[in-house]
């Protein structure tokens, strides 16, 4: 059981990399349709950057490193669950420190700039899902001005989680998980029996999602360049 619980914990810390910080490869995974959203807009930030031939192989091979460094710490099982946390946390942080010692200072300010168009692109698919679920749902506008609401208050807890430089990524990643959990019960709140029936509905209907109650895998993604 120890096995297992740290097996999970390295697959769901080693991942956290800022994708926007460190470009993503092509993966060809399919998924819902914000994930691939947001790896269709990482592949043309990638393509902004201009990598050279000597830039692409070095981050193939310190892609290669980082994942054979997690998978050592993986087999270890002489270690603590703190331990392995505080081990994982300063892998991620060297990666990450390799991965932009690789860039130019033009990349690293493309990347900037990267990080300000996807935030502008992002708040204006949010504007558009919620239009969207407005019409579909049939929300009025006081069902509607609360739910904005509670999402913007949602974002900026997040946006304060993630920031915080006292928390290690397993940590943030929990109080994500509850503000989330958290949003959908202020969501349940706001909407009517009948609302919540039909966003169920759409939920299902939409490509990628399964039925629950089967047992699902879920790829192990490489979210680094």
């Amino acid at each position: 059981m120890k096995k297992i619980i740290l097996s999970v914990l390295i697959v769901s810390m080693a991942f956290a990399v800022n994708a926007q910080d460190i470009p993503e490869r092509k993966t060809g995974k399919p998924g819902m349709h914000h994930k691939m959203d947001r790896k269709k807009g990482s592949r043309m930030d990638m393509q902004k950057l201009n990598l050279t031939e000597d830039q692409k192989a070095q981050f193939k091979t310190q892609r290669e490193n980082f994942r054979k460094q997690m998978e050592e710490l993986k087999k270890n099982e002489n270690i603590t669950v703190k331990d392995q946390k505080e081990r994982i946390a300063a892998i991620q942080k060297e990666n990450k420190t390799k991965m932009q010692s690789f860039l130019t200072a033009d990349q690293k300010a493309q990347i900037e700039r990267n990080k300000v168009e996807g935030k502008k692109k992002f708040e204006e698919r949010t504007k558009e899902r919620g239009e969207k679920m407005k019409t579909q749902l049939g929300l009025t506008d006081a069902q509607s001005a609360q739910l904005k609401k509670n999402r913007e208050a949602t974002q900026q807890k997040i946006k304060a989680i993630k920031e915080n430089s006292k928390m290690n990524e397993e940590q943030k990643k929990e109080q994500v998980k509850k503000l989330m959990k958290a949003q959908q019960e202020n969501m349940k709140s706001v909407l009517t029996e009948d609302q919540l029936k039909k966003m169920k509905e759409s939920q299902k209907r939409k490509p990628g999602n399964r039925e629950r109650g089967g047992d699902r895998k879920k790829p192990v993604k490489n979210d680094t360049i």
